[in-house]
Parts: C-alpha cells; sequence; structure tokens
C-alpha cells in the first residue's frame, strides 16, 4: 500500500514535471522571438510583451525547481521530507500574480483619465500569436491541476496571459475599427478582475494547506464516524487530518476498543481501520493509537500504536 502511494507520487510527479518543461522551452523561445524581433524593428510593443512573458518563464522555472526540490528524501531534521516546496511555490505564484494584477490596475487607471494613442494592428497581430502560445501552454499544464497547488498556480499564470490576449484582440479589434483608445484600459480593468477571482483561491488553498488544514475533499466528521462504524470501536477522540501536498494526506487519531479486546482482535480491528482509511478517504500515511477503556468508561494505560503506511 505504502509502495503503492510512493508509486503514484512518482507518476504524478513526472506528468508535472514534463507539462512544465513543454510550457516553460515554449514560452522561452517566443520570449526570445518576440525580444530580438522587437530589437530589430524597433518595436517597444514587441520588447514589452517579451518582458511581459518573462513573469511566465520565471514562474515555469519557479514551479519546476520545487517539484523538483520537493522529491528530496527526508533527513533528520526535515522528518516530513520537502513536500511543501510545492505549496510555497504555488504561495510565491499567487503573490507574483497580485502583484501584476496591482500594477495593470494601476496603469489602467492612468490611461483611462489620459489615454495614449495605441497600434491597433500591432497589438492585434501580437495577441493573436501570444494567445496562442499561452492557451497551449494552459491546455498542457490543464490536466490533474486541481489538487495540485503549484501546477495550478502555473496555470494560473498561463491562463491569465491567455485572457489578457483575448482582451488585447478585443480591444485592438475596437480600436481599428472606432480608433476608441479606452477600449484598452477597459479590457485590462476586466481581466484582472477575473485573474484575482482565480488567485483568491490559489493563495486561500496554499495557506489553508501550509496551516495544515484538513484537505477539502475529506470531512473530518465522515472520518470518525467511518472509525466508530468499525465493530469494536467505541469511540475517536484526537483525530487530525492534513496534506503535505498533492496526493499525500495524512491522518492520526485514537481509537477507543473495549477493556477485554484481546491482542488479536485489537489488530483484526485495527487491519480494518487502515483498509477503511485507504479504500474510503484515499489515505496512505496513517498513524492510530488504539486504546482500551475500563469498566468506568475512561481509557488505561495499556495502549497499541498501528500504523498504516509511514509517514514520510
Amino acid at each position: 500500500m505504502h509502495q503503492h502511494s510512493h508509486s503514484h507520487q512518482h507518476e504524478r510527479s513526472q506528468a508535472s514535471t514534463q507539462a512544465l518543461r513543454a510550457a516553460l522551452v515554449l514560452n522561452a523561445g517566443y520570449m526570445l522571438v518576440e525580444f530580438v524581433g522587437g530589437i530589430l524593428t524597433g518595436s517597444l510593443a514587441l520588447v514589452a510583451d517579451a518582458g511581459h512573458m518573462l513573469t511566465d518563464v520565471a514562474a515555469l522555472a519557479l514551479g519546476l525547481f520545487a517539484l523538483w526540490f520537493a522529491q528530496r528524501p527526508a533527513d533528520p531534521r526535515r522528518t516530513f521530507g520537502y513536500l511543501r516546496a510545492e505549496t510555497l511555490a504555488a504561495l510565491a505564484n499567487g503573490i507574483t500574480l497580485l502583484l501584476i494584477s496591482g500594477y495593470v490596475l494601476y496603469e489602467a487607471w492612468h490611461r483611462l483619465s489620459d489615454p495614449s494613442p495605441v497600434a491597433g494592428a500591432a497589438m492585434l497581430a501580437i495577441a493573436i500569436v501570444g494567445l496562442l502560445v499561452n492557451l497551449l501552454s494552459a491546455w498542457m499544464l490543464a490536466g490533474g491541476h486541481d489538487d495540485d497547488l503549484n501546477r495550478r498556480g502555473v496555470y494560473l499564470h498561463m491562463l491569465a496571459d491567455a485572457l489578457g490576449s483575448v482582451g488585447a484582440i478585443g480591444a485592438g479589434a475596437v480600436i481599428l475599427l472606432t480608433g476608441w483608445n479606452w477600449a484598452d484600459p477597459l479590457a485590462s480593468v476586466l481581466i484582472v478582475l477575473l485573474i484575482l477571482w482565480g488567485t483568491w483561491h490559489l493563495l486561500s488553498d496554499s495557506i489553508h494547506v501550509l496551516m495544515q488544514g484538513a484537505p477539502a475533499r475529506i470531512s473530518l466528521d465522515q472520518v470518525a464516524q467511518s472509525m466508530r462504524d468499525i465493530p469494536g470501536v467505541l469511540e475517536v477522540h484526537d483525530l487530525h487530518v492534513w496534506t503535505l501536498g498533492a496526493g499525500n494526506d495524512v491522518m492520526t487519531g485514537h481509537a477507543v476498543l473495549a477493556a477485554e479486546t484481546d491482542l488479536p482482535r485489537s489488530q483484526e480491528i485495527l487491519a480494518l481501520l487502515r483498509e477503511m482509511m485507504h479504500d474510503r478517504f484515499g489515505i496512505e500515511h496513517a498513524t492510530i493509537q488504539l486504546e482500551f477503556a475500563n469498566a468506568r468508561g475512561n481509557c488505561d494505560d495499556r495502549r497499541q500504536a498501528g500504523h498504516a503506511g509511514l509517514v514520510p
């Protein structure tokens, strides 16, 4: 069971690494094309957009580094290993998205009060190519990002740029047809509001993981009730469920058995608890402490620690 957990984690890491590498190569390549093209043609718009794509390249590089770093084995000082590196990378990407959004809103405010002339045709061409690059990158990162905060953070960067390109295409078309330069900052504001919605959820989920909150898919009450439903379990207490990273949920708890429960029966109950944690809740790493109630209904000092898997 524990070996299966590590195998699944390895497959997930490989898939995420391949997706992040492909997106990194794609975005870095297009960034260089834009920068060189801007220098050769004297286009400030191309150079500026290349600078914007640099933030995507940095986000992808950070995501890859975090994924690699998270695979380092546990040591005496980091007994849980380095899996939280992915969550920290997601938090960093979320903060970066907030800073970028704040800068865009600041620029949009100034342009709304004093609209600047925009080269609609060049803006439209750049936005169309950028949209294709961002959509392809987002598509590569889309699968499996729901419970992978690191991958979701990079995915949101790609999606934010894709939305930016869509807005730029719309604004460029409006400017070309009507000459209405306010379309550019207005589109930017709408896009930023959409980006902030996703970023808020990314940040709140990252902080929730770092605060060792229970995974959203697991109800602590349901875990406790499922343990009590095992014949022979009288009560459950000191129950904790948290996550180290995507696909690495951890559980600890105490199960109280009747005082007359013998050793073979207690081991049978422990096996049932272990199986239930795996089959119903997908928890591979669980530590269950068995306690025995005395005649007054309190726990005596005879205890057994049962480990369902090994906590990394």
